[in-house]
């Protein structure tokens, strides 16, 4: 049988596709990513026109029955991204949570099978979570080894694999500015590509690390963030959703289900997409 995903994982298509999402990453001409968790979020949010497509890790680990936070398995997480991959015709770009590994080797075993599923681009954060779903943040130097591990793994197959490193200083208030700007010059020393902080929205905040990251800044939006002109004014390169459309979702089954239930009535679903819209989206080959 016809690995169905094929031509997103040959070699030299690879390559092309890497070095293609890697241009849009643009300060002042931001790439806007709407973060995406299956096959059909990826095509409508392509189909809407993105130049590219994401996976949210929370989006994709919900979808798949578990928990955020370093819950899913590599081969869960990575089984949906080739999935994802296989349905579009831009790049994509994997979250993979802190790499699915416990050590270094183990992110570069990851790097690979990332590549094997058709991906161009991963965040891999610096969050270290406990069995109770605590995190903290993990050495600056033990993060380092993990980002340059993944840099070899991509370089050794000759993929310019995008590795945005996000360090989640601002996102659980572990630390100042000048903590996030530490962090971000030692993972882009290891090889990182670009760096993004979840939690940081706050203009003067924004423009700080704009101006202090020696690389392509990534922030994640929701409401009462700033509009995407504002942010690229500001300089920023890439513009993330984060699980924030996953979320609107998932809203959307709560209050159908509760109304239909407690109600017995129906208008949570007037502003479906059509079926007939839907089964033609998904029934051409990707």
């Amino acid at each position: 049988m016809t690995n169905p995903n094929s031509l997103r994982t040959d070699p030299s298509s690879l390559r092309e596709t890497a070095l293609a999402f890697r241009a849009l990453h643009v300060p002042g001409r931001p790439l806007v990513l709407p973060n995406v968790w299956d096959a059909v979020s990826a095509r409508i949010v392509e189909g809407a026109g993105a130049g590219a497509v994401a996976t949210t890790s929370a989006g994709l680990a919900w979808g798949l029955g578990v928990a955020d936070g370093d819950r899913l398995d590599r081969d869960g997480a990575l089984g949906a991204v080739g999935r994802i991959a296989a349905v579009v015709r831009v790049p994509v770009s994997a979250d993979i949570e802190s790499g699915y590994a416990r050590d270094a080797q183990g992110v570069a075993d990851t790097i690979r099978a990332v590549l094997a599923a058709g991906a161009v681009g991963v965040n891999i954060e610096d969050a270290l979570y406990d069995a109770a779903g605590g995190a903290r943040l993990r050495p600056i130097a033990e993060q380092a080894e993990r980002i340059a591990a993944a840099r070899a793994a991509a370089d050794a197959a000759g993929v310019a694999l995008y590795v945005n490193a996000r360090i989640d200083t601002c996102l659980r208030g572990a630390g100042k500015i000048g903590e996030t700007l530490e962090r971000a010059a030692a993972f882009l020393a290891a090889g990182a590509d670009g760096v993004f902080v979840p939690g940081a929205v706050d203009p003067v905040t924004v423009k700080t690390l704009v101006e202090g990251v020696e690389g392509p800044l990534n922030v994640m939006v929701g409401p009462g963030a700033p509009s995407v002109a504002e942010l690229a004014a500001l300089g920023v390169a890439r513009i993330s959703a984060g699980s924030g459309i996953a979320q609107a979702a998932h809203a959307v089954v709560r209050r159908a289900a509760r109304e239909l239930l407690d109600a017995g009535t129906y208008d949570s679903l007037t502003d479906g997409l059509d079926y007939a819209e839907l089964n033609t989206l998904m029934g051409r080959s990707g």
